[in-house]
């Protein structure tokens, strides 16, 4: 007998609390047979219970603030949570080890899925963060610790499809968005993040996978962006707190074709760039396949208040591009390149100027910034990015791969994330990933 059987057989024929497991709550919880709500459901669940929906289309935002609940659908493409276009976050997380799993969510205001410590509602509809949100705050709103999306599909959301924000010990894995007018899949404001992103799928979004102020054990690792307008970032940002951005790890991505005329448009005109770092620091990005963007493959800048400063750039296959490798800094600052396969730079011979091996950093400290009067090193192919579309017509994907025995798979809480990581297990992709 799987789990699920054994679960629901404590369970007495017609229960309208689903299967009984302990103090506090049911075992599980199905969706529409014990309750025609999902909010319904996980306010019946107990802490590290199982909420199973079935296909159907649910108009309802949902907050998971219990520990350890699996929030799952039985099939990925047909258990939709759906905004309408009139509520701001589809599913929020607030309680740790909790888990959002094979389902849709779609056509929201803010958000498709947040995992977050900011349990204000207020701030939760404006992104968590929000113009207003005060960077210091941290100890109003401790991190969220562990939490993890897998097999989810976010789509036509108006800011982020998967938001980590003031999260920690997570992993967003196997999982695609499009139709995102700020990012697909956004890590923001942890440190240590102990966060894994990979195996996601993300295109036609203004930008594809977004890092800001997210630092120190943080792996992007063995993701597509493609046909976004931006494939990815990597940024210090003041208005969040804990910048600068630094200590990520990119490895054995594909950012291929990100010029697309077919999705939102970013707000800062971000367009035809694989890879952008704008004051991020000590990142290391390797084995990654760049090609076919526009402006740039590779592009590190200095932002107000943090230059970029100690970034590694090896091992990639950084070709076809508008510039391959872009250093716009008013220093090499410790940022290095070597072995990038790369045909055009800027400025030109980088690899000799910023070689990696030799520390560059203290040479000439003044950053590139605006009022500095210090032109950058390098600039970007220029090209003038083309209107984009509403996040609400860009259209729906096709149906995408479904968590396995989704039906009957015990629930597994996010709890001990993300694991062992080891980036050197993914490999420089080929041209067809």
């Amino acid at each position: 007998m799987s789990w699920l059987l054994a679960a629901l057989a404590a369970c007495a024929p017609g229960s309208p609390d689903g299967a009984r497991g302990g103090t506090g709550g049911a075992a599980v919880v199905r969706v529409p047979q014990d309750t025609g709500s999902v909010q319904t459901a996980v306010d019946r669940v107990r802490p590290g219970g199982l909420v199973l929906v079935s296909p159907g289309v649910y108009r309802e935002s949902v907050t998971v603030a219990k520990p350890r609940v699996v929030l799952r659908g039985t099939e990925r493409s047909k258990v939709v949570v759906d905004g309408e276009f009139e509520r701001s976050n589809g599913i929020t997380v607030t309680g740790a080890g909790s888990v959002v799993e094979n389902l849709t969510v779609r056509n929201h205001l803010a958000n498709g899925v947040l995992f977050t410590g900011v349990t204000d509602e207020r701030l939760q509809a404006g992104g968590a963060g929000g113009s207003a949100y005060d960077p210091l705050d941290t100890v109003k709103f401790p991190p969220l610790k562990g939490f993890r999306a897998s097999y989810v599909t976010a789509y036509d959301n108006a800011l982020y499809g998967i938001y980590a924000f003031d999260a920690r010990s997570g992993v967003i894995e196997r999982s695609y968005a499009s139709g995102h007018a700020d990012s697909g899949i956004y890590v923001g404001q942890c440190r240590p993040c102990d966060t894994v992103v990979r195996h996601n799928t993300v295109e036609h979004n203004a930008v594809g996978l977004e890092v800001t102020n997210a630092s120190e054990r943080l792996y992007l690792l063995g993701n597509r962006a493609a046909h976004n307008r931006v494939g990815l970032t990597l940024n210090s940002n003041d208005l969040e707190a804990l910048g600068p951005q630094h200590g990520a790890v990119v490895a054995g991505n594909a950012l291929t074709d990100n010029n697309d005329d077919r999705g939102p448009e970013q707000a800062d005109g971000g367009f035809g760039i694989g890879i952008g770092s704008g004051g991020g620091r000590d990142n290391v990005v390797e084995r990654n396949l760049i090609t076919g963007n526009r402006s740039a493959g590779v592009l590190l800048s200095d932002v107000q208040g943090y230059p970029a400063r100690g970034n590694t750039v090896r091992a990639n296959r950084v070709t076809g591009n508008g510039t391959d490798l872009v250093l716009a800094t008013g220093a090499p600052a410790g940022n290095c390149f070597t072995g990038n396969a790369e045909s055009v730079t800027s400025p030109t011979a980088l690899s000799a100027l910023a070689p990696c091996g030799r520390d560059t950093r203290a040479e000439t400290p003044v950053p590139a910034e605006p009022g500095t009067g210090r032109p950058p090193l390098g600039g970007p192919h220029p090209v003038q990015p083309p209107p984009g579309i509403s996040f609400q017509d860009v259209p729906a994907p096709s149906p995408r791969p479904n968590l396995p025995n989704a039906s009957t798979a015990p629930p597994r809480a996010a709890v001990g994330l993300p694991g062992r990581v080891d980036p050197g297990a993914f490999p420089l992709p080929g041209r067809g990933f």
